[in-house]
């Protein structure tokens, strides 16, 4: 899904720079370009920026034997 339409930037591009280690909208911008001109898209990118950082700070353990 494009979040960016101004930049192109999609949601799989801000998980990726979350993931290579971006920690916020600011880098965010300079590393996609994501908000960079009208801005309507820093609330999704940011929200978007801070799941994937909390999954990858706070991984749940798969269950493999439920009971």
């Amino acid at each position: 899904m494009y979040v960016c339409l101004c930049n192109g930037v999609t949601d799989r591009a801000i998980r990726e720079a979350a993931e290579a280690g971006c920690r916020s909208v600011a880098e965010l911008t300079m590393r996609t370009g994501a908000g960079a001109n009208c801005g309507s898209c820093v609330d999704m990118a940011a929200q978007l920026l801070e799941e994937t950082r909390a999954a990858l700070e706070f991984p749940l353990p798969v269950l493999q034997h439920a009971a």
